[in-house]
This record gives C-alpha cells, sequence and structure tokens, in this order.
C-alpha cells in the first residue's frame, strides 16, 4: 500500500513542503500560462483562424489529460518525486520551440512539450500536497493551488508586458523560470523523501488504525460519473475565458491587446484567492456544499456579463472567477476521498480532465467561433453552470468538525 497517513502528533500540516510546491506549481504553471497568453501574436503570424488556435490549446492538453492517469497509476505503486525535474525539462523544451517556431506544426509539437511537464507534474505533487495536510486537505490543496492560480494570472500579465512588446522570440527570457523550478522541485523532492521515511517508521512502530467505510463500487462509479460532468461544465466555461476573453474583449468593446490581456490577468489571479478560501471553507461545511456554491452559484452572474458594458464587463468576470475558483479543489479532494488508495491515480486522472476536457472545449469553441461569431459563444456558454444542480446526486459525506 503506497498510501501513507502521517503520524498523529503531525497536528498541523507540513507547511515547507506545501509552500514549496506551491512556489514550484506557479513557475509550472507560469510557463503554461504563456500559450494562451501569446495567441494574438501567433494569430497574427501564422494567420490563424480559431480552430487552429483551439487546436494549439487541444494539442497542449490532451497531451497532459491523456498521460497524467497512466502516470498517476505507476507512481501509487512507484512514487518518484524526482520525475518533477524531468518533467520540467520537457516543459523547458517545449518554451524554448515556441519562442523559435518556424511553422504552426512546430508550435504545436511545442505546445505539446510543455502539456507533457504539466502530466509528469500534477500526480506526484498532489500525493505530496496529501502526505503533508494533517487531516486538513482542504487548506493543502488551497495552499497548492493557489501557487498554479498565481502562475496561471501571472503568465498573460508578463506576456503583455514582455511578448507583445517584444515578440515571440521574448518568450525564451522565461527559461530561467523553468531552471529555477528545477532546483525547487530537487529540494523538494528530496524533502518529501525524507518524510515518507519518517512516515514509514511511525507506520511500523502503530497498530493498524480502523479504515474509514467505502461505498458500494457501483456507487463510487456514479459519484465519479457526476464529479467528471460537473468539471466539464467549470472547465468548458473556463476555456471560454483563458482561450477567447482577450479576443472577446477586442471584437465587443475595441480594446488594445494589452487591455485585454490585463482583464484577463484580473480574471485569473482573483482566482487564486477563492482557490484556498474555498478549500478552508470545504474543511468545515463539507466538500459537495463548495461544489453546489461554486459552480451553480455562478449562474446568475455568467448569465449577465454578455449584456454588460467593459466596466461590469470586468467586475461580473472577477466575481465569476471568486466564486468558480474552488470548484475543482473540492472535486477532486470529494474524488480522492472516495478511492483514497489510488491518490496519485485519481490526481492524475482528475487534473488530465481537467486539461483535457478544458482543450477539447477551447477546439469545439474555436470552431463555433468561426461559425456564430466569439461574442455569441460567451452567450451560449453563460449556461454551461447550470450543470451544478447535479450536485444534488452526489452521496452525502459527513461534514468535518469545526477546525476552529
Amino acid at each position: 500500500m503506497s498510501s501513507i497517513a502521517l503520524p498523529q502528533k503531525a497536528a498541523r500540516p507540513l507547511m515547507p513542503v506545501l509552500l514549496a510546491l506551491s512556489v514550484a506549481h506557479l513557475l509550472n504553471d507560469l510557463i503554461q500560462s504563456m500559450i494562451p497568453a501569446i495567441y494574438p501574436l501567433i494569430k497574427d503570424a501564422y494567420a490563424l483562424d480559431f480552430t487552429k488556435i483551439g487546436l494549439i490549446t487541444l494539442a497542449f492538453q490532451v497531451t497532459s489529460s491523456l498521460l497524467q492517469p497512466l502516470l498517476g497509476y505507476v507512481t501509487d505503486k512507484h512514487p518518484w518525486p524526482y520525475a518533477m525535474v524531468a518533467g520540467m525539462g520537457s516543459t523547458l523544451a517545449g518554451l524554448l520551440g515556441l519562442a523559435f517556431a518556424v511553422s504552426y506544426e512546430m508550435v504545436l509539437v511545442s505546445a505539446a512539450l510543455v502539456g507533457l511537464g504539466s502530466a509528469v507534474f500534477h500526480p506526484e505533487a498532489t500525493r505530496m500536497a496529501r502526505h503533508a495536510a494533517a487531516g486538513r486537505q482542504g487548506l493543502a490543496q488551497g495552499v497548492f493551488q493557489i501557487g498554479g492560480h498565481t502562475g496561471y494570472a501571472l503568465g498573460p500579465l508578463l506576456a503583455a508586458m514582455i511578448v507583445v512588446p517584444r515578440g515571440q522570440e521574448s518568450l525564451s527570457w522565461f527559461s530561467g523560470v523553468a531552471l529555477v523550478a528545477m532546483v525547487l522541485m530537487a529540494w523538494t523532492a528530496g524533502r518529501y523523501a525524507a518524510l515518507r521515511r519518517e512516515q514509514n517508521a511511525a507506520t511500523s512502530r502503530r497498530p493498524d488504525e480502523a479504515t474509514t467505510p467505502r461505498l458500494p463500487a457501483a456507487r463510487v462509479v456514479f459519484a465519479m460519473g457526476v464529479l467528471i460532468v460537473l468539471l466539464f461544465s467549470k472547465n468548458a466555461y473556463t476555456a471560454a475565458f483563458t482561450s477567447y476573453f482577450t479576443f472577446y474583449l477586442i471584437e465587443r468593446f475595441g480594446v488594445s491587446v494589452q487591455v485585454s490581456q490585463y482583464m484577463l490577468f484580473l480574471y485569473l489571479v482573483v482566482g487564486a484567492v477563492g482557490v484556498i478560501v474555498g478549500g478552508m471553507i470545504g474543511d468545515r461545511i463539507g466538500r459537495e456544499r463548495v461544489i453546489w456554491l461554486s459552480i451553480l452559484g455562478s449562474l446568475p452572474f455568467a448569465l449577465i456579463l454578455p449584456h454588460a458594458d467593459l466596466l461590469w464587463t470586468g467586475i461580473l468576470s472577477v466575481v465569476i472567477s471568486l466564486v468558480m475558483a474552488s470548484a475543482f479543489s473540492s472535486i477532486l479532494i470529494y474524488a480522492i476521498d472516495l478511492v483514497p488508495h489510488r491518490v496519485g491515480l485519481v490526481g492524475g486522472l482528475f487534473y488530465g480532465l481537467a486539461f483535457g476536457l478544458g482543450g477539447i472545449a477551447a477546439a469545439a469553441l474555436g470552431l463555433l467561433a468561426d461559425r456564430i461569431g466569439i461574442v455569441a459563444v460567451f452567450g451560449l456558454c453563460a449556461w454551461l453552470p447550470a450543470f451544478g444542480l447535479l450536485t444534488f446526486l452526489l452521496p452525502r459525506t459527513r461534514h468535518p468538525p469545526s477546525l476552529g
């Protein structure tokens, strides 16, 4: 059994490990977010339509989606924390490929290499965060994911400040970020290996503890299916923002590329706040309630956004990001709690699905935008949060005790 419980004396999460994972997540996702952030440049440089833009997202996200569950399954049996360093090497190669691409095909291959790096990183990092949580899974996932959200928010901002004025080749300047991430990941892997040795020793010194009763297999499969549909609704709506919000703002309001990037940055950075707040709330009131509030709660704001002026579009996008941000961490923890002995597999599956479903949605939305226009696409996507009603079908979990 590769899943290891923390010693009882560990009353609080191991924050040095969680913070290191969070910073590594920030650097990893900062590089990833450079891909959609430079879409306006790539679109002009290679004379692309929205369908081909969507295929770039598909190449990046599907590569990650297909490999993450497989890597999670393998590392459940044979954990290998140092694989994160090799994964970041793939990300570095993809980043340099994007900077010096001479064809659209090279852009696709480079995006896929960045996706491979993400596939290696997330399953092992998810396992590390769970082992360091000391029972505070929502807080631990919040700390871990706030790094990813912050990094994904910084990408468009840095692209607006550096890449847009200086051109596509200036992406190579961010290779230093990848090298720093590789050093940090190596340190984190060494610290985690020491933690595992301590936990193995503590486990061997105490008697087996009672395991939490599990749901029947059929109910687990059904609950997983509901979670996947909920994840699709969230990620399809999010894909509209991450891939096409800049185009929406430029077409509807005539703003510059840099202004549209700043507004995308605001949307993304607010999500970093929402994810940790949602995780902490989930520790207190239960995951299914947070999922309900996160997805369905954003519906009225999503429906209003296509009819708002520029100011209110910015305000509503921030509110939607804040409300919806905590959905993924709650979905992930709920899924892991269903099968706690398969942390890597579930982490890889749901991170993979998050990327894959987002990539499929981005490609589909790009194809639709070429037919009906990007403004009309945002009007249709506004109904996606209504899938949050399916949360009522999830098995009810016992609410966590007060942690105050």
